[in-house]
């Protein structure tokens, strides 16, 4: 077979605010195809994707961004390690997101969140972004990890550009650049007393003066809760409330049936990724669907294009809360399987059981997008009006 070549533009506005036309066109071409654009090998169907994600020695997280620099600065964190490196750095970072350790927070979380519902369904109009998607997500993780002062104020800003430099050099990666500098450096020069004292990121300094973990990585690793865990769950949130506005009738049967909130998580990771695409480098010549990769090659994951593949998923395109896809591609796969995904479920799950708990309908206006190298995100989302439950 020959390789599939296409002049899409990844990373084209177009391409950013709505993927899924590319990524459908793309996908019929073939399980990988070549974008001279971008100078990447775009990996399009399920099968391919994550037959890729489950083996690191053939295609290493040395190259996950899509520029040098963003690479060479993540040179030692654990999203950017190979095996057996990267089981090291990641055991630092998963001992506090284990099921265990999250089962404490489980009711502090559900009763902010329920709080933080009721409240804007009092107020009966809001922006679903900026005072749920956002504020929640970002309340919990700076106490987990023990933020104050101005870095809680810069989680925001410091979350979404850390995500935007992964992207190849174009001006949202350079305008980006400084702002994602502002967070690796706090984080190079963080030190235990900087954080609160009983959190998860004091724990983290604990692990290095134990040995547990290479001296000097606790900042690194202190950089990946706050670099790869924010933007992408506050996308995930705001994705939540836009579906469900959308599809009254899939709301409704969660509303019938609250233990539907972890499958209808899964199905809106499933229909509208939060990462647009994520890197890989080829360490050897490898063989896809007939077709050869060369060694050296930049690959580029299309999670969502794995998740709307319908060599995988009956109906891929609709949107449909019993489907329950918890074997979606938006959580990566394999040894890099995002790390923080146990905490995201535990902030969404009780986001969606407020929000059926106390609202019947929700009246939401235009969604805005901007367009994001990698997070694919919702700008705004008015709430025009709250049905109470």
């Amino acid at each position: 077979m020959s390789l599939a070549t296409s002049e899409s533009d990844l990373f084209a506005d177009e391409v950013l605010l709505d993927p899924y036309p590319a990524y459908a066109r793309l996908r019929e071409l073939g399980g990988v195809v070549h974008l001279p654009q971008n100078d990447v090998y775009a990996l399009t169907r399920y099968d391919v994707i994550r037959d890729a994600l489950a083996d690191p020695a053939t295609f290493s997280s040395r190259s996950i961004g899509f520029n040098p620099a963003v690479n060479e600065a993540l040179t030692g964190t654990s999203l950017a390690s190979d095996p057996p490196d990267h089981a090291r750095l990641r055991t630092a970072l998963t001992e506090n997101l284990s099921p265990r350790a999250l089962r404490g927070l489980k009711p502090r979380i559900q009763a902010k969140a329920d709080a933080l519902v009721q409240d804007l369904v009092a107020q009966g109009s809001f922006d679903a972004v900026d005072a749920l998607a956002r504020a929640f997500p970002l309340e919990i993780v700076a106490d987990l990890i023990g933020f104050t002062g101005h870095v809680r104020d810069n989680m925001l800003r410091w979350g979404q550009a850390a995500m935007q430099v992964i992207g190849p050099m174009n001006q949202r990666t350079a305008e980006s650049f400084p702002i994602a500098g502002e967070l690796y450096g706090w984080c190079s020069g963080v030190t235990a007393d900087d954080l609160a004292p009983g959190s998860v990121g004091r724990g983290i300094f604990d692990a290095e003066a134990r040995g547990d973990i290479p001296a000097g990585t606790a900042g690194h690793i202190i950089h990946q809760y706050l670099g790869a865990g924010v933007d992408t769950t506050i996308a995930a949130i705001g994705n939540v409330v836009a579906l469900f506005a959308a599809n009254p009738g899939q709301f409704d049967l969660v509303r019938k049936d609250a233990s539907l909130a972890p499958a209808a998580f899964a199905e809106v990771l499933r229909f509208w990724a939060p990462i647009h695409a994520w890197g890989r480098l080829v360490t050897r010549d490898v063989e896809i669907d007939g077709v050869v990769l060369p060694a050296g090659a930049q690959v580029a994951i299309l999670f969502g294009a794995g998740n709307r593949d319908p060599r995988h998923y009956d109906d891929p395109d609709t949107f449909l809360v019993a489907r329950n896809p918890v074997d979606h591609l938006s959580f990566g796969y394999g040894p890099h399987g995002c790390a923080g995904q146990g905490l995201a479920r535990l902030e969404a799950h009780a986001v969606i059981e407020a929000l059926v708990n106390r609202v019947g309908r929700l009246v939401v206006g235009d969604e805005v997008r901007v367009p994001n190298n990698i997070t694919r995100s919702i700008e705004q989302l008015p709430v025009l009006e709250v049905v109470p439950a």
